[in-house]
């Protein structure tokens, strides 16, 4: 007993001393936090808030995660023109677009660089008229100054993936490495990127039923039971996988996690949106590094709205049969007009009630849907946040300040995190869509304190992960925190 009882002893006094010495040290982290808080309030008050301030202030805050990002999207252009020249291709002067026959752009080369049609992505970047007029349908850049071609701003924001698809998928590892040294600049920890579009399949016969709309449970088993048995789709999933192991070699470490959803393109034809959801699915139950599935493309056109309530469907029969994947949809991307009016009732509804989504995307139209409170209030309850995405809801639908429906979501407790959607298309960063909730809403510190914990919290990494990055998270913040009360000038007695 007498042993014990020194020993006791012995780990006693370290272990108080250690708890005298945490007193201090949680009060100072207390002292610090409420002193970010009081500059931070400073920064939003009045009807100028100070903009300079808070860009600084969130480009050093830790924001967590990245949850609604597309990777094609968050590259910014000059990316894409290093890659042309990396495939041998160039840029046709007549469209801005690449020509990816490499004899045509080897030969434009030798031309004298006034005579070619067809420019390199370095004579771009040299020529500052062409690389402007490039970057206006290659970006949204400087179309709100009215410098740009003026498209409908839905037109141009989706039309401009059509102008770097064809070296958008070719340098994946360089492109995810660029996207982690940003992330990393700006104190960003994880990226839940959607990544590249899922293998696809087309039946002839399905789409005749989806066209007639006949398409039952036994008609999406029966589809893929075919799929699952054509061997060159399973070796499209099998490259996908490859392609994601490859690409992401390397990315993982102490200050950055990337994870991967697969997608289907909604506009497309039934069987090919099932056989890409149902590659997605079975890519999500393959490896630990694709986390999610999601559905993209714009949900206004006719297609999209056609068979809406069919690709619900799918992703209800799948979500039955595959209950551990998780769904992030793109759902409510609408703004009144934009479609007919019956068309914003459902959307959002449909996403969580028949495809048994895990997370919203966007959610613009739940002002118009059927029952608003009761949607709110199912989100709310099952802790189902929306990704917002203030600079793309801005520029696609036209919408902010106080018609965005973040008011909604903050007074009616439907959780949500900040997101970017498409950096490289929209030219902006993760800290610049914190800028823009803090001086369009004048929220507290606490709050935006929060969306970067809860973007972690709603991710969809395993528990193991989130708590690491959670705990990495707290550190972060105490030093963050720390550095701010060390910058504020003294007060003079």
């Amino acid at each position: 007993m007498h042993k014990h009882f020194v020993s006791f002893n012995a780990l006693a006094i370290p272990l108080a001393a250690a708890m005298l010495c945490a007193a201090p040290l949680a009060a100072q982290a207390a002292t610090n936090e409420a002193v970010t808080s009081n500059v931070f309030a400073s920064m939003v008050a009045g009807k100028e808030p100070r903009l300079a301030e808070l860009t600084m202030f969130f480009t050093l805050m830790p924001k967590g995660g990245d949850l609604h990002h597309h990777y094609s999207g968050a590259l910014y252009a000059e990316q894409y023109l290093r890659w042309v020249d990396k495939q041998g291709f160039c840029i046709n002067k007549a469209g801005y677009t690449i020509n990816v026959d490499q004899a045509v752009a080897k030969a434009e080369r030798a031309r004298p660089l006034a005579e070619r049609a067809c420019l390199s992505g370095e004579d771009t970047m040299l020529d500052n008229t062409f690389l402007s007029n490039l970057l206006q349908r290659w970006s949204d850049k400087d179309y709100h100054n009215h410098g740009a071609i003026q498209n409908p701003p839905d037109r141009q924001f989706f039309d401009t993936f059509a102008y770097f698809n064809s070296v958008a998928s070719t340098n994946t590892a360089e492109g995810l490495q660029t996207l982690k040294r940003r992330a990393i600049d700006e104190n960003l920890s994880y990226i839940e990127t959607i990544f590249e579009i899922a293998p696809i399949a087309q039946d002839a016969g399905f789409d005749d039923k989806a066209r007639a709309g006949t398409v039952t449970d036994a008609d999406l088993a029966a589809y893929m039971t075919k799929l699952e048995g054509d061997q060159a789709f399973n070796g499209w999933i099998a490259a996908y996988l490859d392609n994601v192991k490859k690409s992401g070699a390397g990315i993982d470490d102490e200050n950055f996690t990337l994870r991967y959803q697969p997608f289907a393109l909604r506009f497309l034809t039934p069987s090919q949106v099932f056989s890409q959801m149902v590659s997605s699915f079975k890519l999500a139950t393959a490896s630990p590094m694709i986390v999610g599935v999601n559905i993209v493309g714009q949900e206004s056109t006719h297609v999209s709205m056609r068979d809406y309530a069919l690709h619900m469907k799918m992703y209800g029969f799948l979500k039955a049969r595959y209950p551990s994947v998780k769904l992030a949809l793109h759902a409510g991307e609408l703004s009144l007009g934009m479609v007919e009016p019956e068309g914003l009732k459902f959307h959002i509804k449909d996403a969580l009630d028949v495809a048994g989504a895990s997370r919203i995307g966007h959610g613009m139209d739940i002002a118009h849907e059927h029952d608003p409170l009761g949607i709110m209030k199912k989100m709310r309850d099952r802790n189902i946040p929306v990704e917002v995405n203030l600079s793309s809801n801005d520029f696609i639908l036209g919408i902010k300040d106080q018609e965005h429906p973040v008011t909604l979501f903050r007074k009616y407790g439907v959780p949500f995190v900040l997101s970017t959607d498409d950096a490289g298309v929209s030219r902006n960063n993760l800290s610049g869509e914190y800028v823009l909730f803090a001086s369009r809403y004048q929220p507290t510190y606490g709050e935006v304190k929060k969306l970067s914990y809860d973007s972690i919290r709603y991710s969809f990494l395993a528990d193991a992960d989130k708590q690491r990055l959670l705990k990495a998270l707290d550190g972060k913040f105490d030093k963050f925190e720390a550095d701010i009360a060390k910058a504020q000038p003294k007060q003079k007695r």
